[in-house]
């Protein structure tokens, strides 16, 4: 018998050996911080259902930029609330709107901090869909053109990446294209290739006012049980150019994460969701659980299936403390 000669215990007995065989590291380097930007000026907004998460404007999405470069964190995403809306998203393109002013301000004050754009229309669309509405449902070939106009309009300000989230069939190869036909070849597409029509987006719709004002988005969306389909999308998405790969939420799909690792060893990004967040903070405001502790668990469960970056809102407190060694 292998025990008592084999004793795994022995590795386990102090933290300085338990850091020693640690086989997952979770590093400051590996998280992204999502941020909301809205119009106005010395705005910082609570949003209710993610606590400690806040809509800001301009002046104060600079001031956490600087924040999130302090704590190491290297990158931040951008969502934007535009003043005004209609039935296409146009203010998307807007290089005077408040995601394009946010880049340039960033870059010019905090130019060591990567600056990474959400491409979609949901938060500027007065429905609430992804793109282009016709005959109650989202049109996916008109809705390119859309989407290509927000992405060249954030590269035209300054981001490092786009992340294209509408779900939409040939956007990636449709911004590809435009980027490198504009002078942008450098710059880098994270796409969100596999993203589940989720229960774990409502807080985020609260935060980015994108809730859809009719129907929802299972037509674009995957449906949750589809993991082959996940691949596939993966492998259209890398064939049209994505540099990035991302599978949206992250903790009911830790499997999938796993598979497109293995199978395509590609750099792969894991959006912790606002509810998943959310059920954390809340359980840890209430002493249920021990927050910290959680969170570092929960992030690298999905480092270790995986993942090479994650997307998540409890990104710049986090960094702080793994600087720190708790």
């Amino acid at each position: 018998m292998a025990f008592p000669l084999h004793r795994p215990r022995r590795f386990r007995r102090t933290e300085t050996l338990r850091r020693m065989v640690r086989e997952t590291r979770l590093s400051p380097d590996n998280l992204i911080q999502p941020l909301f930007v809205c119009p106005g000026r010395g705005i910082k907004r609570p949003v209710p259902s993610m606590p400690g998460v806040a809509q800001m404007s301009v002046d104060k999405i600079v001031a956490e930029a600087r924040e999130i470069q302090t704590s190491g964190v290297p990158a931040l995403i951008l969502f934007g609330i535009p003043e005004r809306k209609d039935a296409i998203g146009s203010q998307a393109w807007n290089d005077d709107g408040e995601v394009q002013r946010a880049i340039r301000e960033i870059k010019e004050r905090v130019p060591n901090l990567a600056v990474i754009t959400d491409v979609c229309l949901c938060e500027y669309t007065d429905h609430g869909h992804c793109g282009a509405v016709a005959d109650g449902d989202v049109d996916n070939d008109a809705t390119l053109e859309l989407l290509v106009r927000e992405a060249l309009s954030h590269a035209r300000a300054g981001a490092d990446i786009v992340a294209p989230s509408d779900m939409m069939d040939g956007r990636v190869g449709a911004i590809r294209r435009a980027l490198d036909e504009n002078g942008f070849a450098n710059i880098a597409i994270m796409a969100y290739s596999a993203k589940f029509a989720s229960a774990f987006y409502g807080p985020f719709r609260d935060a980015a006012q994108s809730a859809p004002q009719f129907g929802d988005r299972r037509s674009y969306q995957m449906d949750p049980p589809n993991g082959d389909e996940a691949i596939r999308e993966v492998a259209l998405d890398l064939e049209e150019g994505a540099d990035i790969v991302m599978i949206k939420p992250a903790l009911p799909y830790l499997d999938l994460i796993w598979r497109v690792k293995q199978k395509f060893n590609v750099p792969v990004a894991a959006y912790n969701v606002s509810g998943e967040y959310s059920m954390i903070r809340a359980a840890g405001i209430n002493g249920w659980i021990d927050e910290d502790r959680a969170v570092i668990e929960v992030l690298t469960s999905i480092r270790r299936a995986g993942a090479d970056l994650i997307l998540t809102y409890f990104a710049t407190d986090i960094a702080r403390k793994l600087q720190l060694g708790q």
